[in-house]
């Protein structure tokens, strides 16, 4: 099938031969689950239909589908850099999965003259190169496809949830307010050194759902900023977009570095439930301390939680509210541990107890955030950079850098985006086998999986080892039956 290349023998068995051969071979063959995954969805044809592709139309060889699926794909199956696309170029998995070509089409290498003479020159021959997806990152960076890209990390959750649910809402959801560091290596437009992070980072905000493990929503921020910084306008939005497409009734779960006034009253006006965490101050401090005394006897095996509830008014809030004293015994230590939570909800909704288990699933959005930062691993790289050559030579007409802050905050959606596409597999492969599955477990047991690609006539067969097909098998069958319908 072409020539083969004879690489090496390892000395510790002479019987063990190296070879290349110019087979369609793969180690991403779950590049095809995460591709049916958007085609279930519908997410790629929502964006693509939102989008507004300013690209000169007869210069145009990949559709924005195409480059949308490429870019998600890559991301999906753990390549950070736009650089691989060139490595990946001529990948049989990859190129099937991108395409929105039927058949075996997308495998066919035909040379550019020969394209010529057939008089189509915008079939795509293999991934879109780097430059072209940098091209598109630009694109995509525009106020209207930023805020198109926002509204499809949602719709995507929704969607997903949806399917299970006959296309009806949730009735109630818990939402996850956070900061998050994501640290730089370079000099990135307004990344900044945070001398709590030790590191040189941007600090975007981020939404999510514990609950169900999704995140809703991405805002970049420059380095520096406080955690709450801008918190008073994305949390409307997001509220507002939330209760029409997800849910009838949105709570919010934030830490101690969110609640002051305005937010507070902000939530209070739209009688949207809230529960944070207060930082302790001597008032705090003095208010908590008559409860801080160990009660007397031989303490129990199991470590003591109490609660009191109390109420509390800052000098800057503009009334009294609702806060509850949570003191906490640990194990091998003398003294007592406290904090307080505030809140909107009524004693009776919803008593210290319960609140409390409430918030403690901030835990829960914590730990799928940072399987974000573990497993996509975003690379918000792009800055300013004047072409100076192109093709081996000097341009003759050089255009300014595009916004790279604003192609940052593309790229964290994008990634974003990508999780929401590993994570729906993932909670089917949780319905299907009956246990938990970290993100990282369903990288290295579903999606990166060696296989060969054998093209027969009009036909394209994956053969996969039999030890990932019963996993492929059992995902299949949900992934079958997932279904995207209109909302009642």
């Amino acid at each position: 099938m072409g020539e083969e290349l004879s690489l090496f023998r390892p000395e510790f068995n002479g019987s063990i031969r190296v070879e290349a051969r110019a087979e369609r071979l793969t180690s991403d063959a779950g590049a095809v689950l995460l591709r049916e995954v958007l085609q279930r969805l519908g997410i790629t044809k929502w964006l693509e239909e939102r989008l507004k592709d300013s690209r000169i139309p007869e210069l145009i060889t990949h559709p924005l589908g195409e480059l949308l699926n490429t870019s998600l794909l890559l991301l999906g199956q753990g390549w950070r850099d736009q650089d691989d696309a060139d490595v990946l170029r001529d990948d049989a998995v990859f190129r099937l999965a991108v395409s929105s070509r039927k058949g075996i089409s997308p495998l066919d290498t035909r040379e550019a003259e020969e394209r010529e003479r057939n008089h189509n020159p915008s079939v795509p021959d293999g991934l879109a190169s780097q430059p072209t997806l940098s091209r598109a990152i630009r694109m995509l960076s525009t106020e209207h496809n930023r805020t198109t890209l926002r509204a499809g990390i949602l719709e995507t959750a929704a969607r997903r949830i949806k399917a299970g649910r006959g296309g009806r809402r949730l009735r109630y959801v818990n939402i996850d307010i956070d900061s998050l560091p994501i640290e730089v290596h370079g000099h990135q437009p307004f990344s900044e050194h945070n001398g709590h992070y030790h590191a040189r980072i941007y600090h975007p905000l981020i939404a999510s759902i514990a609950e169900t493990g999704d995140l809703i929503d991405a805002w970049l921020r420059p380095g520096n900023v406080h955690t709450a910084d801008g918190a008073l306008e994305f949390i409307p939005q997001l509220l507002d977009r939330v209760e029409r497409d997800l849910c009838q009734v949105a709570a919010v779960r934030i830490d101690a570095g969110f609640p002051e006034e305005k937010l507070l009253s902000m939530l209070e006006e739209r009688q949207t439930p809230y529960v944070a965490r207060v930082k302790n101050n001597p008032v705090l401090d003095k208010m908590a301390l008559p409860f801080l005394s160990r009660p007397v006897g031989r303490p129990p095996n199991e470590p003591r939680t109490w609660l009191y509830e109390m109420s509390y008014q800052a000098e800057s809030w503009n009334h009294a509210r609702r806060v509850v004293l949570v003191v906490l015994e640990r194990e091998e230590e003398l003294f007592l541990h406290h904090f307080w939570l505030i809140t909107n909800w009524a004693p009776s909704q919803m008593d210290g107890a319960a609140l409390l288990e409430m918030y403690r699933q901030r835990g829960t959005a914590e730990g799928h955030m940072g399987e974000l930062m573990s497993v996509l691993k975003p690379a918000l790289s792009s800055s300013p950079r004047p072409k100076t050559h192109y093709r081996g030579e000097v341009p003759e007409t050089r255009f300014p850098s595009g916004d790279s802050f604003e192609q940052n905050e593309v790229l964290l959606m994008l990634n974003v985006l990508a999780y929401q596409v590993v994570h729906a597999a993932r909670v089917m492969l949780e319905t299907a086998t009956g246990e938990g599955w970290s993100m990282q477990r369903v990288r290295e047991r579903v999606l990166r999986v060696a296989a060969r690609v054998l093209v027969h006539e009009r036909r394209a067969v994956l053969v996969i080892a039999q030890a990932s097909a019963r996993l492929w098998e059992m995902l299949w069958r949900r992934l079958r039956h997932l279904r995207v319908l209109e909302a009642t």
